[in-house]
């Protein structure tokens, strides 16, 4: 079994940071392209602050800071949930033909026992907007939410 984790030179920021400049990079598509940015984790910078207003730094030397979304917090939903979020922006009347970029990404540590294997460090940035190489058919999407 491998877990993935982080330095201590390292944080939630930097590692959703790199994930968005890779994929910017490897698409070859400029921040200003972009009208629609949530982030799906469940580590905190702080208890007010989110980890989009820190991304947004990124957007700076294109111009462009009229950039839709928030953060979804909710354990490892709150990346499901971002990536739901940036759908329904894109099929909506508000979509403006810009693309949606969603980032996953967590640094979850849990003691031994049954969360442990859902622990580890990772981030993962998506671009969604029409003509995309993966298809999410309408009315195929479910949610099921509990306390347990």
């Amino acid at each position: 079994t491998v877990m993935g984790f982080c330095s201590d030179r390292e944080d939630i920021v930097s590692i959703c940071m790199n994930a968005v400049t890779l994929l910017m990079q490897k698409a070859g598509v400029d921040y200003s392209q972009i009208g629609f940015l949530e982030v799906g984790t469940e580590t905190l910078i702080d208890k007010s602050k989110a980890v989009k207003t820190a991304l947004m730094n990124l957007f700076e030397a294109s111009g462009n800071t009229d950039v839709e979304g928030l953060q979804s917090t909710n354990a490892c939903y709150g990346g499901t949930a971002a990536l739901f979020h940036a759908v329904s922006w894109v099929e909506s009347s508000a979509w403006d033909g810009r693309l949606a970029l969603v980032v996953a990404g967590d640094i979850a540590v849990y003691a031994a026992g049954n969360a442990r294997p859902t622990g580890g460090c990772g981030a993962v940035a998506m671009l969604v907007g029409p003509d995309a190489p993966m298809v999410l058919e309408p009315g195929l999407r479910a949610t099921h939410m509990e306390n347990a």
